[in-house]
């Protein structure tokens, strides 16, 4: 069988739509032509109906090392490239992060500059204990891009989300656990976070979806637009026909 040339590929089994960003020898960094192909790879897991959870990973050694620097510096207008590129890719990330389906991520190698991004836009994400999260963008003279500077304070702290951008210091898979980047760290990360993909895809979807998109949304919110919205959620989810034949079975025990 010929090697899988895409970008990113993109499988349906068991309910899991599986996304996989597919440059492992550029450390899965993100160039325009790769933005676009994951762009399209969400919105077939979005409109997929049998997708009931979407599991994100990155081949080979390394989960994404964020933006192709070499394919902006190669550019004719680098500047206007990066501006091309880092919009459509937030807005890729940012459909990703909306979905009503539950995504998990899994992560090995290295997290580094719109790669924390990506990780970021799932609700679970499970590391390889090697691990080593890096936020990047000093290092080429660069400013955060893909939503990194709005959702690191939110995962970590405004402290810790300024210690780790501003330091340098890249984090461990243990102090990216300890500082909640992370759900878990496993030796064997991608066949627990398949588990959970599975588990999540034989769940109710859309109360877990509906959840993810509450509470994933409840930052720009006001307490009064939360409450005014979960009722409404809670009340059109008893009548869908996958909530009624669980109320049943609880009502049975």
């Amino acid at each position: 069988m010929a090697a899988d040339t895409s970008l990113v590929t993109f499988s349906v089994a068991d309910g899991v739509g599986h996304i996989t960003v597919n440059r492992p020898e550029a450390a899965n960094a993100f160039d325009l032509p790769t933005a676009r192909e994951f762009a399209a790879a969400v919105v077939k897991a979005d409109g997929d109906d049998s997708v009931r959870v979407v599991l994100v990973s990155g081949a080979g050694k390394r989960f994404c090392a964020g933006g192709d620097v070499a394919s902006f510096v190669d550019a004719p207008e680098p500047s206007d490239y990066l501006l091309v590129l880092a919009t459509e890719l937030d807005a890729a990330f940012r459909h990703l992060a909306s979905l009503a389906k539950p995504v998990v991520s899994v992560v090995q190698g290295a997290v580094a500059g719109a790669g924390l991004g990506l990780m970021l836009a799932a609700d679970v994400v499970i590391s390889e204990p090697g691990t080593k999260f890096v936020f990047a963008y000093p290092g080429i003279g660069a400013t955060p891009d893909c939503g990194v500077s709005y959702l690191l304070p939110r995962a970590v702290g405004q402290q810790r989300a300024l210690q780790f951008a501003l330091l340098g210091k890249p984090l461990s898979a243990e102090q990216a656990l300890d500082w909640g980047l992370v759900a878990e760290v496993d030796e064997a990360a991608a066949e627990r976070a398949a588990q959970v993909a599975a588990t999540f895809a034989a769940g109710p979807a859309l109360a877990l979806g509906q959840a993810r998109r509450l509470i994933r949304g409840s930052a720009d919110r006001t307490r009064e637009e939360i409450g005014a919205d979960e009722a409404r959620t809670i009340a059109a989810s008893v009548s869908t026909e996958e909530s009624q034949a669980l109320i049943k079975a609880f009502l049975k025990r």
